[in-house]
């Protein structure tokens, strides 16, 4: 578990490097963004990836691992509209970069939990099948907003966003430190 904690710490770094630069390019213009918008990014990049995994090639200049940044950071942004909606107002960057943390905190201690009760399965995992339950949960989490966040028993759409995060990190555990539990070509 150690292991998994020092190595999702530096996926971790790596995406808050990624956001906090694109925050000085672009301020927090995906403020304006309604979570349902966020979802579907998140759904383009997922797809992307799959169509590379798939086809075996890339036509745009940029494997998967960007992508999968991409998911990570466009959840977290998810997850802070859901805390406090869309807005055409810029937010102050101190507390955006609290928020991201505060979050991928919360993602970090979901997967802590869940990697103690199974036992770090996901190192025997495919990176494609991460890509598959990205998607999976996309689809959940766009039936939760088409049904206006209600659920009868599943999770929310904030647990979907969680997931989604760590998943991610997975990806990226096996792409950026080459896991020895590596199957397929990344």
């Amino acid at each position: 578990m150690e292991k998994t904690n020092q190595q999702y710490d530096e996926v971790v770094a790596v995406c808050r490097s990624v956001f906090s630069d694109k925050m000085k390019d672009y301020g927090t213009a995906w403020r304006i963004l309604r979570p349902a918008s966020l979802t579907d990014q998140i759904y383009i990049k997922a797809r992307r990836i799959r169509s590379i995994e798939e086809k075996g090639v890339s036509k745009v200049d940029e494997g998967i691992r960007p992508e999968f940044i991409g998911i990570i950071n466009y959840a977290i942004m998810g997850l802070i509209q859901l805390e406090l909606g869309s807005s055409e107002t810029e937010l102050d960057k101190g507390k955006t970069q609290k928020l991201y943390d505060s979050y991928f905190q919360k993602a970090k201690s979901l997967m802590q939990a869940k990697n103690h009760d199974y036992g770090e399965a996901w190192r025997k995992m495919r990176v494609s099948s991460y890509t598959d339950l990205i998607l999976m949960k996309l689809k959940r989490t766009k039936q939760i907003e088409d049904n206006q966040g209600q659920t009868t028993v599943s999770e929310g759409i904030d647990a979907n966003y969680l997931d989604i995060i760590n998943y991610a990190v997975f990806a990226l555990i096996k792409i950026d430190f080459k896991d020895e539990e590596i199957t397929e070509l990344i």
